[in-house]
């Protein structure tokens, strides 16, 4: 749902934690357990390195269920499934993990768990019976997981936030649209749009995560992320292929590099705009932020209706700016190849539209600097 880069092992957490969100068959297995108040260990994978610590046991190999899971559970010794956590491979099985492996861990269940999870790097997960918890271990993480009305009031609080922030991102959107009808966009005003996107698509991520965490119980936070972050990405991209730039020094520079560097900024990085613009591609310089730049038409092609990719991409390339584009007539758009007849005219009806507003502020007295973003 979220477009963002998650590593490795963020994704393989999140999978993990998938398989145990409720409505799930193992979370309904473990919730048993927790009811009963026997504790367990399970293991969410079975190779050479799991039979190497193995002794005991006895193999199952039967189809899992949440049932299944709650009386083996009764017995002593660790439960093995496969990944997917469709089959019980074994039972009863006495782990014993390289003991040299460093925990802080202190009881016995959990200190397997943690030695177990960090030498076979599959997911580990231990129902403590005296704690009454649910501890998943992975990668070196113990991440205990929440009931789930906890993790909705975080959720919703969340979802406030993106709320705001995605109002104030839909401001300093529209004012960046005007700006470039005025032919006034500067780098400030273009970084202070990548920051609110990057903020937009932080939050985002992290109401994902939830929304993983809460399986059935949060398909509604999911509809308000969906409608909420609906264009976010398309937008960040058009205004990332209009101001890019296209070399820093002598290197061709790509819309993917710049949008790796602003997903590459720490929390601190993002607070600073100066930073922002070297992100998407500009070079350091005293007066970066006020330097004007011109966008390439992009994110205005976007706006009319019925235009396929492929044509914006020729107009950019035969107009090269926006302002260019906006003069253009309607023999100038049936130049370029695509834009026949019908669909000039709907071309220079949009921009002969954007030319009027522009005539109507300044009759009404637009100063000579133009609207501009706010910057907080």
């Amino acid at each position: 749902m979220v477009d963002t880069q998650l590593s490795n092992d963020e994704t393989t957490l999140r999978e993990t934690l998938r398989l145990l969100a409720p409505g799930t068959s193992l979370r309904d297995g473990l919730e048993r357990i927790l009811r009963g108040r026997t504790g367990a260990l399970v293991v969410l994978g079975h190779d050479r390195t799991i039979e190497s610590m193995a002794s005991g046991g006895f193999p199952i190999d039967i189809p899992f269920s949440a049932t299944r899971l709650r009386e083996l559970a009764k017995m002593d010794g660790a439960i093995v499934l496969d990944p997917s956590v469709s089959t019980i491979i074994s039972a009863a099985v006495q782990l014993l993990p390289d003991p040299t492996i460093a925990t802080e861990e202190t009881g016995t269940r959990h200190r397997t768990a943690d030695r177990v999870a960090k030498q076979s790097t599959f997911p580990v997960i231990s129902v403590s019976k005296s704690m009454n918890i649910i501890a998943l271990y992975l990668n070196g993480r113990r991440y205990v997981v929440e009931d789930s009305s906890a993790i909705l009031s975080r959720a919703n609080q969340a979802v406030a936030t993106l709320e705001r922030y995605k109002l104030r991102l839909d401001e300093v959107n529209r004012t960046l649209s005007a700006l470039e009808v005025e032919e006034l966009v500067t780098v400030r005003d273009v970084a202070t749009v990548a920051q609110r996107v990057e903020m937009v698509r932080r939050i985002a991520r992290e109401i994902d995560g939830y929304v993983v965490e809460l399986g059935t119980d949060g398909r509604l936070v999911s509809l308000q992320l969906a409608e909420l972050l609906a264009g976010v990405e398309a937008d960040r991209t058009l205004m990332l292929r209009d101001y890019t730039p296209a070399k820093v020094g002598r290197k061709n520079r790509t819309v993917e590099q710049s949008s790796a560097d602003l997903e590459a900024l720490d929390e601190t990085a993002l607070l600073d705009l100066v930073a922002i613009a070297q992100a998407i591609g500009w070079v350091a310089s005293p007066e970066l932020l006020e330097q004007s730049v011109n966008p390439r038409g992009y994110r205005i092609l976007s706006r009319v209706p019925r235009i396929p990719d492929a044509i914006s991409d020729r107009l950019v390339s035969h107009f090269a700016g926006v302002k260019a584009l906006l003069a253009a007539t309607t023999d100038d758009l049936q130049a370029v190849e695509g834009v026949g007849e019908t669909r000039a005219r709907s071309l220079r009806v949009f921009t002969g539209a954007r030319l009027n507003a522009r005539a109507s502020r300044l009759c009404d007295g637009l100063d000579e600097e133009g609207p501009r973003i706010a910057h907080a």
